[in-house]
């Protein structure tokens, strides 16, 4: 059953690191250098809300962070700063010409955007788009990285078992133990990239502070976007925090293509 794997996986995230209580606003407005990875699952309405009103909650209080987003593929950062210089609204954002949206429940997210206007905060694109994801699947990590961010990331070797074996996990529970064995890998390879490209994305606002919002796997401490930043060099502290449940009456609907 997926709400199985989808509970599991919620689980092992709480394990894996994410924070079990909060930083308060006042924390995190007399601390700026703060790097928050705040979780998701995708379809619960209720870890929306909680985390969003999480979030308004620190914004409010007076921190300032930029706001990365796995909504927003990271080729779509011009058209996205163009549609935060000029519209008013988060119906207007979604409506920008050239502005390419991945199918997602965009009404979870507009109370972010809508957010991010009122206060002036930059939001970065950061997600790998499926087409970039699908050429890591078929060709490995060379398909999205340089030669330079393949060695100083140790792409150009094994990943450590430590990242790699729950990863495979991971995917392979994410899609129900029905993934074809052949395709394992690749996922496997897709999820670290994307994992890679939100820490690359996100780091150079370490120093002021910044949020991600991505799914739970995403901000897990052992192996997702938190090991990356930390391997990549980032010094600020890096909190994970999980939110959502699945629905209790979610099926496992997942179909090999």
């Amino acid at each position: 059953m997926k709400k199985f794997f989808l509970a599991l996986t919620f689980l092992i995230t709480l394990l894996a690191g994410c924070a079990s209580t909060r930083p308060t606003p006042q924390a995190l407005t007399t601390n700026r250098a703060q790097v928050l990875l705040l979780g998701e699952v995708h379809d619960s309405a209720d870890g929306h809300r909680e985390r969003f009103a999480y979030l308004q909650s620190l914004i409010e209080a007076g921190w300032r962070p930029a706001i990365g987003m796995e909504q927003f593929d990271r080729e779509n950062q011009t058209a996205l700063d163009a549609a935060l210089k000029s519209c008013t609204n988060a119906d207007c954002i979604l409506a920008t010409p050239g502005l390419r949206l991945p199918n997602w429940n965009w009404d979870f997210y507009k109370p972010v955007l809508e957010l991010a206007l009122r206060h002036q905060l930059r939001i970065i694109a950061v997600n790998l788009s499926r087409a970039d994801a699908t050429q890591v699947v078929r060709n490995g990590f060379a398909a999205s990285f340089d030669s330079a961010t393949m060695q100083a990331r140790g792409l150009d070797r094994p990943l450590p078992d430590a990242v790699l074996v729950p990863q495979r996990e991971e995917i392979i529970e994410g899609h129900c133990n029905k993934l074809p064995a052949n395709l394992v890998t690749g996922m496997t390879n897709a999820q670290v990239a994307r994992d890679i490209w939100m820490a690359q994305l996100i780091a150079p606002y370490a120093a002021q502070g910044v949020v991600l919002l991505a799914g739970n796997g995403h901000v897990r401490q052992d192996i997702g976007v938190a090991y990356w930043l930390r391997q990549g060099g980032t010094l600020q502290p890096v909190i994970s925090i999980a939110f959502g449940t699945p629905a209790p009456d979610q099926a496992c609907d997942f179909t090999p293509k």
